[in-house]
């Protein structure tokens, strides 16, 4: 399972690429609103696109000559599988320190 979280990783290290999922977020888009959002050249936002399509994170839907581009929860939700025992482990670090500070007096 490493390996399958491992190529979302590095895809999504990539800050045009999560403002690319952002804006897939809210609704599928043509590139054309894509590149005015971003202020990227076509080629630019084509070319992120093309790597969030390969890592599985985005599909796209022809629609006569145009192609909408939507963001695939399939793998954001393997991610999130895999990250849930971590998340466990940070809460439970938080909720000790947050006792522990409960216990120190004010001064």
């Amino acid at each position: 399972m490493l390996a399958c979280v491992s190529v979302p990783f590095a895809v999504l290290a990539e800050p045009r690429r999560q403002q690319i999922l952002e804006l897939l977020r809210q609704r599928p888009r043509l590139v054309g609103e894509l590149t005015d959002e971003l202020g990227l050249s076509q080629p630019g936002v084509s070319k992120h696109l093309r790597v969030l399509r390969e890592a599985g994170l985005v599909g796209v839907r022809h629609d006569a000559q145009r192609r909408w581009y939507e963001l695939r929860l399939e793998p954001l939700r393997e991610l999130d599988t895999w990250l849930h025992p971590y998340r466990v482990l940070w809460n439970r670090a938080l909720d000790d320190l947050e006792e522990h500070l409960d216990t120190m007096p004010e001064g």
